[in-house]
């Protein structure tokens, strides 16, 4: 059975740096042949619960001041719009038409380039608690004893106001944070994984809640955790991996 999967997407200079996290994800998506993925992204958020059932979906450049050749990245995977109607049902969530914003193309595009597996996006509903997330992902699991990947993409950390030069070293109080959310992945602590705004220095690594509610509903989609990748970039963003097996 597939795991669920957290991926912390980083820069959209990601689909083009050839960076560990980078070079990481190309490999990891050698070893894993799923039928389908869902994603959640940070950058598909919503106030009801929503999923994308469009057949061919779109590329989305939902950034700014990055080199012409990211505007030019497109990822042409395919939609499943069956997989889609079956999330709605099993969901309750309100049936929409939208393509892949940078949360979901850019890592998908380094771990399956051929653009071939079917990708189903799910919105990410940002007023929900922790523990309806969570429950979210709890919904989702079935899927992977079917051979569909779900994967929350978002970022251990991410404050953009602290940005440094590509190769800075991690301050401590982004350090400090991203160890205390791997002990407690590691320990299986989901009690105080559900109050991770309570963390040391949590705020600072997320003046906004959105990139780390996706690694909550992977964490419900799965079990154990297991850190795959670590690596740092622009100072302050981890860029981890989870897998929830």
């Amino acid at each position: 059975m597939l795991p669920s999967l957290f991926i912390s997407h980083g820069s959209p200079m990601l689909a083009l740096n050839k960076t560990p996290a980078h070079a990481f994800l190309r490999e990891l998506g050698k070893r894993l042949s799923p039928k389908a993925v869902v994603v959640v992204s940070a950058h598909w958020e919503s106030l009801a619960l929503k999923v994308s059932t469009s057949a061919k979906p779109e590329t989305i450049h939902d950034f700014g001041g990055f080199p012409r050749a990211l505007f030019e990245c497109q990822y042409p995977a395919p939609g499943e719009p069956e997989l889609a109607e079956r999330l709605a049902v099993l969901l309750g969530a309100e049936r929409v038409e939208r393509g892949f914003d940078h949360g979901a193309w850019v890592p998908l595009s380094l771990m399956f380039p051929d653009a071939k597996v079917p990708v189903v996006s799910l919105s990410l509903p940002v007023r929900w608690s922790n523990q309806e997330l969570v429950a979210l992902g709890e919904r989702l699991t079935a899927l992977r004893k079917e051979g569909i990947l779900v994967i929350g993409s978002g970022s251990l950390t991410h404050n953009l106001y602290e940005l440094m030069p590509q190769d800075s070293p991690m301050p401590a109080w982004a350090d400090e944070f991203a160890t205390w959310v791997n002990d407690r992945l590691i320990a299986n602590d989901r009690e105080a994984l559900l109050h991770w705004e309570q963390a040391p220095n949590a705020r600072e690594n997320h003046p906004t809640l959105e990139h780390f509610q996706p690694l909550l509903v992977a964490m419900g989609a799965g079990g154990d955790a297991k850190q795959l990748h670590h690596s740092v970039e622009h100072g302050v963003l981890a860029m981890d991996v989870y897998a929830f097996s």
